[in-house]
C-alpha cells in the first residue's frame, strides 16, 4: 500500500454560521491510496471545532503501518488498529476507511452501495443547509437551494423565529432544524418545538447541550417532532447511553471514522428502534459519495457538502428531484478528479 495526500482549503459560497461558531472555509486532507495499481480516494474534512487539523492528520498518517492493509480488507480489524495508534482523530481515520472502501469496490468491480446492501431506489431526498444569517443573505441562500426538496435551518440563537419566518416568506418546503446545542431552557425549547411543528419542521437535531441527557430526554418525551442526537453521538460506543433519550441519531462519516463504523451505527440504531439521519461536514464529492452509498439505509439525508462550496475538486454527484443518483460504477463512483498528486 502506498499513500499520497494533499492539503486543500474548501471554500464556502457563504459564511457558515451555527449557534456558537462561524467560518468561511474548511481545511481538508485529501488522501490517495494505491494497492497493486488500484487507486482509492479518501477525505478528512476538519472543521475547527472538532480539534483536527492538517498537521494532526499528517502526524497520524505517519504512524500508520501500511503493510498491515492487506486485501481482502478486514475493516473491523483495520479500524481497531487505527484506534490503537491514538484515540480521537475520526476525520483522518475516515479518510483511510473511505479510500480503502473505494479500493475494495474497484477490486470487486462493484459500487460501494451494493457492497453495503443499499438499494438506490430507496434513496431519501437530501436537504440543503442554511446557516444563521441576516434576512437578506437568507434569501440568497434559499435561491441557491433551487432543485432541493428540503431545507435544513440552523437555529440556536435569539432570532430563531425570525429566521423561520423569513424562510416561510420565501418557500413552503419541508424543513429540518439543527439547534447545535443552542437551547438551554427546556420549557422555552418545547414551546419553540410546538411552534416549529406548526411551521412544517420534520426533525430537530441536538436541541440542548450534548451533556444534558436528562434535558434532551425530557424534550424527546414531549416533542411532536423527532429529536435527533448530533453532537451527543460520534462513534458506535456513544450510542448505548442514547437509547430512550432521543428518537434518532445523526451519523457523519467524519465523526464515525468512516463508512464501516457508520454502517454499524445504522444497524445498531435499528436494533434500538431509532431513526437515522446521515449528514456531512463541509465536504467534497469524495466523502459525500461515501455517505451517499449508505444513505438508502437511512430515513433522512443531509448531504449537501459539494453544493455549499465554490471549489469542489471533483465533479458534483448527479442529483434528480432532490435525490442523489447512485451510478453503477465501482467503488465510490468518483468522477472528474481535478487534482495534481505528489508521488503517486
Amino acid at each position: 500500500m502506498e499513500a499520497s495526500y494533499i492539503s486543500y482549503n474548501l471554500e464556502l459560497k457563504h459564511p457558515f454560521a451555527i449557534a456558537k461558531f462561524s467560518r468561511t472555509s474548511t481545511p481538508l486532507l485529501i488522501l490517495k491510496l494505491r494497492y497493486e495499481h488500484v487507486d482509492g480516494y479518501g477525505e478528512a474534512s476538519m472543521v475547527p471545532y472538532m480539534g483536527e487539523s492538517f498537521e494532526t492528520a499528517v502526524a497520524f498518517l505517519n504512524q500508520v503501518d501500511w503493510l498491515r492493509m492487506v486485501y481482502p480488507f478486514d475493516f473491523e480489524e483495520i479500524l481497531a488498529y487505527l484506534d490503537s495508534l491514538a484515540p480521537g482523530h475520526p476525520a483522518i481515520k475516515a479518510a483511510i476507511d473511505i479510500a480503502l472502501n473505494d479500493i475494495n469496490g474497484k477490486i470487486k468491480n462493484k459500487p460501494c452501495y451494493e457492497i453495503y446492501g443499499a438499494d438506490p431506489l430507496t434513496m431519501p431526498v437530501t436537504s440543503y443547509t442554511i446557516g444563521i444569517d441576516s434576512p437578506e443573505v437568507i434569501k440568497e441562500k434559499v435561491a441557491d437551494a433551487n432543485g432541493f426538496k428540503v431545507l435544513k435551518i440552523k437555529l440556536g440563537r435569539d432570532n430563531d423565529r425570525e429566521l423561520i419566518n423569513t424562510i416561510r416568506s420565501l418557500t413552503d418546503l419541508p424543513l429540518y432544524v439543527d439547534a447545535n446545542q443552542g437551547w438551554s431552557d427546556r420549557k422555552k425549547a418545547i414551546e419553540t418545538i410546538y411552534w416549529l411543528h406548526d411551521q412544517g419542521v420534520v426533525l430537530i437535531e441536538q436541541p440542548m447541550d450534548k451533556n444534558d441527557l436528562d434535558g434532551n430526554a425530557w424534550l424527546t418525551g414531549r416533542s411532536p417532532i423527532p429529536i435527533l442526537a448530533d453532537e451527543a453521538v460520534q462513534r458506535l460506543a456513544d450510542m448505548d447511553q442514547l437509547k430512550g433519550a432521543y428518537h434518532g441519531i445523526n451519523i457523519k462519516l467524519m465523526k464515525s471514522a468512516g463508512m464501516y463504523e457508520a454502517h454499524q451505527m445504522i444497524l445498531k440504531a435499528r436494533k434500538f428502534g431509532m431513526k437515522v439521519l446521515i449528514g456531512c461536514m463541509s465536504e467534497t464529492s469524495c466523502a459525500t459519495l461515501a455517505a451517499t452509498a449508505l444513505a438508502p439505509l437511512c430515513d433522512w439525508a443531509d448531504l449537501d457538502g459539494p453544493w455549499l462550496t465554490k471549489n469542489n475538486p471533483f465533479d458534483h454527484p448527479e442529483m434528480k428531484d432532490g435525490r442523489y443518483v447512485l451510478k453503477n460504477l465501482p467503488g465510490l463512483g468518483l468522477e472528474g478528479i481535478k487534482i495534481d498528486w505528489p508521488g503517486l
